[in-house]
């Protein structure tokens, strides 16, 4: 062990830890949940750490030999070189200072090893005077939080979001000439082809990666600048820009400073905002998966109009029993979420005066809800729809037992008329064209036209 020092006194920290006394007392503080911190956001942490010290070289504000050993550690923390060096729990302080010191901890002692120092030494980079210089964990952590999230959504959801598109685009491409009965209410309902109900579930996840664009865009202010409070005490009035301006040259996306920095610390209302839309595209994702494993119940005694591809045995006591499992995980995946969802929503709510103190819940549950439906909606693209087939022969036989074809038959009876023909036919056990024929109600030919299911698409 080796003592280090901070405002409060000693700490014994591990000979061979980056991180320092402030994070030693946050990690005995707090051993809540053994939850740390979302990977994704200490990278993006790292990432907000060498724009800093990029801004302050450019602003004179550190001599050039300190801003290039800050960026550089900084660098390897946004490269995931020192992801175990970040121990906090997430139930930490609610501005998440205790990672927010972690990193300037780390990137000090990583400077002390590149300049050959002792790590604590505090030399050449001090945690608090170098690497903090001109922020607060009030700003910067805010500042982390949307850019981690943004990251998120385009690297990890939407690439997933976008290989379920596609296979339930090929799908409805398949089977696009496959006429089917539709369902109401859980009901017979009038037909459709089974390519036009496979492109509707497609239509629903593009319009959940528009959700995701517009949520990337909620989130394009950041905090950086308004250092405490918000009045920007202790920071350059160019600090901001220049560090948005690094951000964006590394990312290749169009952040800017807030508007508003009272209101980019004190509310959260565009990540409560971000939680709705991965709540929308959750709701929409559970409904597909719901829907495709009705269709696929059976094999016998079910609807059986899919055949899903078989991934597991499904029973440890019915021997050849296979179940929908990949319905059933993404279904749960999106329970999951819409909870996730909710905890953020709740945290919005919880801010006080200038500052939102939930910002590591925030965090943990935003990236939670990311990573779980990406991958869950890429695998089910690759492991349920890419293999699903039609079973044109049961669609066939739904198809003509069904007696809402008789809406059909409306322009020529009358819906009064009509609905007389439907209940007769239920319960005498007969087709609607033996009813129609029996009681001379049209001619035959007449009634075969109208009762093709290829008319009523």
């Amino acid at each position: 062990m080796r003592t280090e020092q901070d405002s409060m006194g000693e700490v014994k920290v591990a000979d061979d830890a980056l991180h320092g006394a402030s994070t030693q007392r946050a990690v005995d503080n707090f051993p809540v949940s053994g939850h740390r911190m979302p990977v994704a956001f200490i990278r993006a942490l790292g990432l907000v750490k060498y724009a800093t010290a990029t801004a302050n070289r450019s602003l004179e504000l550190l001599p050039a030999d300190k801003a290039e050993l800050i960026a550089k550690a900084a660098l390897e923390i946004h490269e995931g070189k020192h992801d175990g060096e970040f121990p906090v729990d997430v139930f930490q302080t609610g501005s998440g200072t205790s990672t927010h010191m972690n990193a300037n901890e780390v990137i000090a002692n990583r400077c002390s090893q590149l300049a050959g120092e002792d790590l604590g030494s505090k030399k050449p980079v001090h945690p608090n005077d170098d690497c903090n210089l001109g922020q607060s964990s009030n700003d910067v952590m805010p500042t982390t939080l949307h850019l981690s999230v943004v990251l998120a959504l385009r690297d990890t959801l939407k690439p997933g979001l976008g290989k379920l598109q596609k296979a339930l685009e090929k799908k409805a491409d398949d089977f696009k000439d496959i006429a089917k009965i539709g369902r109401t209410h859980l009901m017979d309902a009038t037909p459709l082809t089974l390519g036009q109900e496979f492109s509707g579930y497609a239509a629903q996840v593009a319009k959940g990666i528009e959700r995701l664009e517009r949520a990337e865009s909620a989130l394009a202010e950041l905090a950086i600048g308004g250092t405490a409070v918000g009045t920007g005490i202790n920071t350059h009035q160019d600090f901001a820009a220049r560090v948005v301006e690094a951000i964006n040259d590394k990312t290749g996306l169009n952040f800017r400073e807030a508007a508003n920095h009272f209101e980019a610390q004190a509310g959260r209302d565009d990540c409560v905002e971000v939680a709705g839309q991965l709540s929308a595209v959750a709701a929409s994702l559970s409904k597909i998966a719901n829907d495709i494993r009705l269709l696929g119940s059976g094999p016998r005694c079910g609807l059986g109009e899919l055949s899903l591809p078989a991934t597991q045995p499904g029973s440890s006591i019915m021997p050849g029993k296979v179940n929908p499992v990949m319905s059933e995980s993404l279904v749960q995946t999106s329970i999951y979420v819409q909870g996730l969802c909710g905890v953020v929503a709740n945290c919005g709510r919880e801010g006080q005066f200038e500052l939102n103190a939930t910002i590591p819940l925030i965090a943990h549950s935003l990236h939670e809800a990311i990573a779980c439906l990406g991958k869950a909606a890429g695998l089910f693209a690759d492991k349920c729809v890419a293999g699903i087939e039609a079973n044109a022969d049961k669609i066939e036989e739904h198809l003509r037992q069904s007696l809402m074809l008789v809406t059909a038959l409306t322009p020529h009876l009358g819906y009064d008329q009509a609905a007389k023909v439907a209940k007769q036919a239920h319960e005498e056990g007969k087709t609607l064209r033996e009813v129609v024929l029996d009681q001379e109600l049209m001619d035959e030919e007449e009634l075969e036209k109208a009762l093709d299911p290829q008319q009523m698409l």
